[in-house]
């Protein structure tokens, strides 16, 4: 019986193909050496994921990122660009990786239910050493707004194939207020909504402030996910869900996207000086937030996978007994030793985010 198939719903593979420099076809211990000189950001030579990877791993489906902030502050250490006009065209930069991706057959975008149908047709019918040539598919999202250099440049990304939005990143922003940020939206970020609505887009409510989650729940309409969270019980802070955000998102249907960032994972986590090994951090740790979603929920149906590898990190910062993505296989054992049933490991590894897809574009 092949492994089940994997949906992670939030991936940043052109940030790093573009601004990172990795060739995301080649083998991840290609990609590994071509970069172990390098010292200018961290992760290097420590990357979990690569499309061969994904295909090992049988990590069939993604959310792929755009991802171009504004620098609001020029003394701020959160990355971004100095101008609008700057971050929209690095995120057509990273579209064009999109598309060359899938020129080369290496990947292929999945715009609406007959695209999505047919790729998992693809790979659920295929044998195991044809899954080592299937392009891996792709939802479009655009986390954080700001390189939107007008509310009318979203109906144009729609059109190139745009699917999700993330109005917020790290703090403030042009549209939203995001990560350690304080207050609600802005007239342009209420503006951006609207939009969002009339198009039929699946707003993504990670990264913003508690006062813009709480406004996006009650102005938006339309369809919600939470594409990369874990709980704010078990490590506290802004960038995770509290109880009563997942009792929310639970109301709407939402799912959330479990993250393998390690110090959403466990708390007290000091960037550059804990190592998985000191916080003795493993797989099962995010278990432990899947745990506590789940029993929020009374069911399994409301979780899913946003696991954020290479997210501007590499093994560094995930868990021990993760080398590559591939390793999300390990994730059915473990959920079955904690009395997970097949349907919901299928659901939890992919079916969830699945419905929630599905309903979203069959309503939009």
């Amino acid at each position: 019986m092949a492994p089940p198939l994997i949906f992670d719903v939030h991936l940043d593979l052109a940030l790093n193909a573009i601004e990172w420099n990795r060739d995301l076809r080649l083998p991840l211990a290609d990609v590994r050496a071509a970069e172990a000189h390098l010292h200018d950001k961290p992760g290097r030579g420590r990357g979990t994921v690569s499309l061969p990877e994904m295909r090992r791993g049988r990590v069939a489906l993604c959310v792929a990122t755009q991802l171009a902030r504004l620098e609001h502050d020029a003394y701020s250490p959160i990355f971004g660009w100095r101008s609008p006009a700057q971050a929209w065209a690095m995120t057509q930069a990273q579209l064009a990786w999109y598309q060359a991706m899938e020129d080369l057959g290496e990947m292929c975008q999945i715009r609406d239910t007959a695209s999505l149908d047919a790729h998992l047709a693809a790979w659920e019918s295929a044998d195991p050493t044809a899954t080592a040539h299937l392009p891996i598919g792709y939802i479009l999202s655009l986390e954080g707004a700001d390189s939107l250099r007008s509310v009318s440049h979203l109906e144009k990304a729609w059109e190139q194939g745009l699917r999700a939005i993330g109005p917020a990143h790290y703090g403030p922003g042009v549209y939203a207020q995001g990560t350690d940020s304080l207050g609600g939206f802005p007239p342009a970020g209420l503006e951006l909504l609207r939009e969002c609505g009339r198009l039929g887009m699946i707003l993504d409510v990670t990264h913003l402030s508690d006062a813009c989650f709480w406004q996006a729940l009650e102005l938006y309409e339309g369809p919600i996910w939470a594409s990369h969270h874990n709980a704010r019980t078990l490590v506290p802070h802004q960038r995770q869900l509290s109880d009563d955000m997942f009792r929310a998102l639970v109301a709407r249907n939402a799912v959330v996207g479990l993250a393998l960032d390690a110090w959403m994972m466990v708390p007290n986590w000091q960037r550059g000086q804990t190592t998985p090994a000191s916080a003795h951090l493993h797989l099962e740790n995010l278990l432990d937030h899947l745990d506590h979603f789940c029993q929020l929920a009374g069911n399994t149906h409301h979780v899913g996978l946003g696991t954020d590898l290479d997210g501007c990190f590499g093994t560094e910062q995930v868990p021990q007994g993760l080398d590559s993505i591939a390793d999300l296989q390990k994730l059915p054992d473990l959920l079955a030793a904690r009395g997970y049933s097949p349907a919901d490991t299928d659901g939890l590894l992919h079916g969830n985010f699945l419905r929630r897809l599905r309903s979203a574009w069959a309503t939009s």
